[in-house]
């Protein structure tokens, strides 16, 4: 096909993103959006050219033109959207993490495989240009065998109330930024599984927001002895810090992925746009520039394109948001019992949270 009708069912920031994303995408024609308040859909049309809009995303679906529908929904509506969808015969991008509950992620894996359409996995940090390159240095033996990741996503919380709520979330900073830590460091062991998970989590800041954790740090045992160190923080001001560090036995790898790339800047009266999540940019910021391409976005939608274009295995699936959300609920559960939780787990009828404030 020359080239990919793609719709957006969403219209807040994650879907603002992939609009752009989708933008550098030559094979990619965003042909409709959906979202349920009609002056922000109209809105989100308008900005990125999008020329139909819907305030019901079934409407949507009914499009012989769209191809491929990515989900860019609160957590707890990833399920019933993805399956109408696969129903519908169009292939799902669905923004991390895939849903809320284990149940979910077998019912959208089973409904896409049953429509014979393709359930795709939205984790950037598997297409992060840095990473990329460190995966690459790994893989050819440059620091040896590799044994320990560490990886770091920190800011002062989420931009939409909804994730505060975790009725709708599912949980705190471990399900919303953990989760791309945990399929970041099973890509970079070659998907090898998990067998054993240990956290510590807890409300520092936002306790009058949310009673999901706001800083976690989880630490991840790999098959072959290999480990995962993951620390996330909804706690820390100054806006967005993101890194990573990557041991071997030969050598080491450190990545700092935003600030690394920024321009060190000095305001007194304070600008726009700095690093995602800066509360201010007056005195010193790292004023960040290319962010989509920085973190990958682009390069996540080219894959996922290609894939629906050439009927290719994608490189993240449903089968692997599956398996994040269940190194997602072990860790809750080792929270919530103060101890190290072996995997295979499963924790049936529940969200993650309430193996932590059982």
């Amino acid at each position: 096909m020359d080239k990919v009708g793609v719709g957006i069912i969403g219209s807040g920031f994650v879907a603002e993103i992939h609009a752009e994303a989708f933008r550098l995408v030559p094979a990619a024609e965003v042909r409709a959006i959906a979202s349920p308040t009609e002056a922000h859909v109209r809105e989100a049309a308008a900005k990125h050219g999008i020329p139909r809009w819907f305030t019901d995303y079934r409407r949507l679906l009914e499009l012989p033109e769209i191809d491929v529908v990515t989900l860019a929904l609160p957590n707890d509506l990833h399920c019933e959207a993805c399956c109408a969808a696969a129903q519908a015969q169009k292939h799902v991008i669905c923004e991390k993490p895939l849903c809320t509950t284990l149940e979910e992620a077998d019912e959208m894996i089973n409904a896409c495989r049953a429509a014979n359409v393709k359930l795709m996995y939205a984790e950037e940090l598997c297409f992060t240009p840095k990473y990329v390159r460190a995966k690459e240095l790994i893989d050819e033996g440059a620091i040896g065998e590799l044994y320990l990741v560490k990886q770091s996503e920190k800011h002062d919380g989420p931009h939409a109330d909804w994730f505060w709520d975790v009725e709708r979330s599912g949980g705190g900073v471990t399900l919303d930024m953990g989760c791309h830590a945990f399929e970041f460091f099973r890509w970079l062991y070659g998907k090898r599984p998990a067998v054993g998970v240990y956290a510590d989590m807890g409300i520092f800041v936002h306790g009058d927001r949310t009673r999901g954790d706001d800083n976690a740090t989880i630490i991840v045992d790999f098959e072959g002895g290999a480990r995962g160190v993951a620390e996330e923080s909804w706690a820390k001001p100054g806006g967005m810090d993101d890194r990573a560090e990557f041991y071997g036995s030969e050598g080491v790898i450190y990545a700092n992925l935003l600030q690394g790339n920024a321009l060190l800047t000095y305001s007194q009266r304070g600008y726009g746009y700095a690093v995602e999540k800066a509360g201010a940019t007056q005195g010193w910021t790292f004023t960040i520039f290319e962010e989509l391409w920085n973190y990958g976005f682009p390069q996540e939608m080219q894959h996922f394109i290609d894939c629906v274009a050439s009927d290719r295995q994608p490189l993240e699936t449903g089968e692997d948001g599956k398996a994040v959300l269940e190194i997602i609920f072990a860790a809750y559960a080792s929270a919530g019992r103060r101890q190290r939780i072996e995997l295979p787990f499963s924790a049936p009828g529940c969200k993650p949270i309430e193996l932590w404030r059982q």
